[in-house]
């Protein structure tokens, strides 16, 4: 099968060209024309890689699930996703509990999928039998991540896991605030229906000094740390110093942090609330440069669904709501849209979201971009059609989202995965075929 564009986003910039494939994989690029499914003048770019997604299956499936989000993620251009070891019930803490997880996930899956293990309190003989099971990287918290069945890690509970993490040659993925400053600076807040208080609530001190200790333990243990979903740009000068002595750290950050402002969050409106927050105006655009320059190298989703009820709960009070956005679907058009506002290319895209969440999933021999010789994994993308965001055609399990109302920029058009066509305009393969990935 051939599949053709006047703009096939490559490694080496954009141009007419056919993608020739055989088996699921790319067997060829060569001159454009003659394809079976041309695109004309519609990007073909690399099928998107999210490397931060709660499904929550098996045990809290009402939340979300392997059919739905991976039909979300097929929506929305992603041809692979890797699930975070919460919020299911069990966490993906044990090989036993990785099996459920393997178990609950084998033919619901639009997508191909991976799993992160977990590094909690008092998980420490599971690690390298986690990793020896397949699991492609590990997950912890250094606060509390505001739901059971899934511990935070203190500084001693590290330094016992770290030794088995790097032996493991797997990264560490890191929710990076500390309880302390965010104790200290909710001690005597009361006006807790404002946004402005939620913010205040989470200080950028949390993520700084969070990202101090994991620096100074990738540093002491030689372990590759991954620093999930940056909101704060103060953390940014500790991190170029890190990466300027060679330390083995990587930065995401998400759609919501690169799309929205503080100043234009209402009071009570708690579908925007995440942790970290959402921070001012001139953050977001640090962050756009800090992404230009190679400071934060891949975007995420961090698609955290949960029932409206929990979204709602407290009439508003920020204390009571559930932290967690739901955009699976939109990632690609939201990126798009802000990114056609600062000139940034196509490509520059294509990098943040599937070559680099590719690599940090050890998944690059692979997935990540369209070379010969890997997955035949495509999104054809119209740049310029818009859509209006409606959350009851969405579709991951609850139609809740913060983007809802919002003008978006960008369709994709269809999805490839291994060759295989598994959506076309608003339409599903018959049958999921997502297989589980692995490391090289």
């Amino acid at each position: 099968m051939q599949i053709s564009s006047r703009r096939v986003v490559l490694p080496d910039g954009v141009r007419p060209a056919s993608i020739e494939i055989h088996d699921g994989r790319i067997a060829e690029i060569v001159r454009y024309g003659g394809a079976d499914i041309d695109a004309g003048d519609n990007y073909i770019l690399p099928g998107l890689v999210d490397t931060h997604v709660h499904i929550n299956e098996p045990g809290r499936t009402e939340w979300e699930g392997f059919w739905t989000a991976t039909r979300a993620a097929a929506a929305g251009g992603i041809t692979t996703l890797v699930d975070m070891p919460l919020n299911s019930l069990p966490a993906t803490t044990t090989v036993a509990n990785l099996r459920a997880k393997e178990d609950a996930a084998r033919g619901q899956c639009f997508v191909d999928y991976g799993f992160w293990g977990g590094v909690v309190a008092d998980n420490r003989e599971h690690i390298t039998s986690l990793a020896e099971a397949g699991v492609l990287g590990y997950k912890c918290f250094l606060v509390h991540p505001g739901i059971d069945g899934f511990s935070m890690v203190n500084r001693a509970q590290l330094e016992a896991a770290l030794p088995e993490v790097a032996a493991s040659g797997l990264r560490l993925l890191v929710h990076a605030e500390l309880p302390g400053p965010i104790e200290s600076a909710s001690q005597h807040l009361d006006d807790w229906p404002s946004y402005s208080t939620y913010l205040a609530s989470r200080p950028d001190t949390a993520e700084v000094e969070a990202i101090r200790l994991m620096i100074e333990l990738c540093r002491k243990y030689k372990c590759p740390v991954h620093i999930v979903h940056l909101s704060s740009v103060d953390a940014l000068p500790d991190l170029q110093a890190a990466r300027s002595e060679g330390l083995p750290i990587t930065v995401e950050t998400c759609p919501h942090y690169l799309h929205f402002a503080a100043e234009d969050i209402a009071d009570r409106a708690t579908l925007f609330k995440c942790a970290p927050p959402i921070r001012a105006r001139a953050n977001r655009e640090r962050l756009w440069q800090a992404l230009a320059d190679g400071d934060i190298h891949l975007i995420a989703t961090d698609h955290s669904p949960c029932p409206p009820e929990m979204k709602l709960r407290g009439n508003g009070d920020f204390r009571e709501a559930w932290g967690g956005i739901a955009s699976l679907q939109l990632a690609l058009p939201i990126i798009w849209t802000e990114a056609k506002q600062r000139r940034v290319s196509i490509n520059q895209i294509c990098r943040w979201m599937s070559e680099q969440p590719a690599k940090l999933a050890g998944l690059e021999h692979r997935k990540g971009a369209i070379r010969a010789g890997l997955d035949a994994d495509l999104a054809i993308f119209n740049p310029d059609g818009k859509q209006q965001v409606d959350a009851t055609l969405l579709q991951h399990r609850h139609p809740i989202t913060p983007y809802s109302g919002e003008t978006l920029e960008g369709i994709v058009e269809m999805t490839f995965v291994r060759g295989e066509k598994v959506y076309d305009r608003g339409a599903f393969a018959p049958q999921p075929r997502g297989a589980r990935c692995i490391r090289a």
